[in-house]
């Protein structure tokens, strides 16, 4: 699927861009750009699409993504409800990988770093104290200004750099062909499956969506994803599962239902085999 090139600003005065974002739809796309990006959900929730990798996101999550990888945060439905009131609260960095000029990764002390940001170019979430520590320097970047900026960000690097709780995302052999054609249909594609996946979506239907033959969107889908559309929706309706059980406001049969499969065994066997866990251990883990 081909993702959309996005233009990264940064003023005058600063080597890179350091942002809050506190609406829900900023850059809600399926995007790319050759800009190091590391972000942190302070407030919000939703699904998460990092290369070929699919899952929930929440408030307090830190990801690192690496220049070129397509991914895409799309905030819940909730967010979006005419007089709802809750809001995002989202800080990010963009960096070229050499705006501290093209030596300073290759010095021996920076090891470390080099190694974090090319195992971001899978895509990486941060977990553990470590997310703590960076959020921090995060906030603190937000209004830093000078030769501070670069100090806070290498520190925010080095900490991941030494973090031994990192989760690399997307599959290691994910390619992405990326031109800028064709992000009207992936994020028509996306939209539709994220507003319909909870009933059965015909092949014909999302081929429709997507102004193509039923034939041809199944080879198109599965070149560029590397999965099939079903695979595709069983990984949004497992990440719905996983909000509704951190919520806990419903029995394991209820949930199973309200996230899309149509029977208890189907969803069993999805969930364990995307999440490594059976719901109630997924359940008992986050609750502990």
């Amino acid at each position: 699927m081909r993702p959309q090139l996005l233009k990264v600003s940064k003023a005058p005065r600063h080597s890179f861009s350091v942002r809050q974002d506190i609406v829900p739809y900023i850059n809600n796309r399926w995007h790319y750009h050759p800009e190091i990006e590391l972000i942190h959900f302070k407030k919000g929730e939703g699904t998460q699409f990092i290369g070929d990798n699919i899952k929930r996101f929440k408030a307090g999550d830190i990801v690192l993504v690496g220049p070129q990888l397509p991914h895409y945060w799309r905030f819940d439905d909730k967010y979006f409800e005419e007089g709802n009131k809750l809001q995002a609260d989202v800080r990010v960095v963009h960096f070229a990988e050499n705006f501290w000029g093209d030596q300073f990764l290759q010095l021996p002390e920076n090891v470390n770093i080099k190694g974090a940001l090319e195992k971001a170019r899978r895509g990486l979430q941060i977990t553990g104290k470590t997310r703590q520590k960076v959020a921090e320097l995060l906030e603190l970047l937000l209004s830093s200004d000078g030769s501070l900026r670069i100090m806070l960000l290498i520190e925010a690097l080095n900490t991941i750099a030494e973090c031994k709780q990192l989760n690399v995302l997307s599959s290691i052999g994910f390619k992405q062909e990326l031109v800028e054609a064709e992000s009207d249909r992936v994020n028509a594609i996306y939209d539709y499956s994220l507003k319909n996946f909870k009933r059965k979506i015909q092949l014909e239907e999302i081929a429709a969506v997507a102004n193509i033959s039923p034939n041809s969107f199944c080879r198109y889908f599965k070149s560029r994803t590397r999965k099939t559309y079903s695979q595709f929706l069983i990984e949004i309706r497992v990440g719905q599962a996983c909000k509704l059980l951190i919520e806990n406001n419903l029995s394991i049969k209820q949930l199973c239902y309200e996230s899309g499969f149509n029977n208890f065994t189907s969803f069993h066997k999805y969930f364990k085999m995307i999440t490594g866990k059976s719901p109630l251990n997924y359940q008992k883990e986050f609750m502990a």
